[in-house]
């Protein structure tokens, strides 16, 4: 295989950003229980396997999350999103949210949002694909996504 052309063609997709909460929506539960938040580059796509959200989504309990769609414009938000998050009160690094129908925390930056329950877990390779049930889903203002072109970072390859 031609691995310059597979990091190119892997980089044309065109990523959308999102941010996928887990918790309660009501910041800490208990000692070591938090509500947590983390970027990702695609929503119909892996989460990796060693990062906390996958951790938060499939334990015992936790099998709700969100995911709050950024809109494009929003690349602050997202990079806000790219560290461990902060919990402080209602916001999540330092942005506002509220509890879902599912108790998980919903950004209210993010032109829109939809509430998951965790279906199933296929773990692959270096990655895993969550796959969930929407269940509940809405729309502040409508707006065209935020993309990984618009933020200048790639991803794939």
């Amino acid at each position: 295989m031609d691995e310059a052309a597979k990091k190119t063609s892997l980089r044309m997709i065109p990523y959308g950003l999102f941010v996928v909460t887990t918790g309660t929506g009501r910041g800490r539960r208990s000692d070591d229980q938090l509500d947590h938040a983390g970027l990702v580059p695609a929503a119909a796509r892996r989460a990796r396997h060693e990062g906390r959200q996958h951790d938060a989504r499939s334990r015992e309990g936790q099998r709700h999350f969100a995911v709050n769609v950024l809109g494009a414009g929003q690349k602050d938000c997202a990079f806000a999103f790219f560290k461990p998050t902060q919990v402080e009160g209602n916001k999540l690094s330092g942005y506002e949210t509220e509890a879902g129908s599912t108790g998980a925390p919903l950004l209210l930056d993010a032109p829109a949002w939809f509430e998951c329950r965790l279906t199933d877990v296929v773990e692959r390779g270096d990655h895993h694909v969550v796959v969930a049930e929407v269940l509940d889903a809405g729309v502040r203002r409508e707006s065209a996504p935020l993309t990984l072109a618009e933020c200048g970072v790639f991803y794939g390859g």
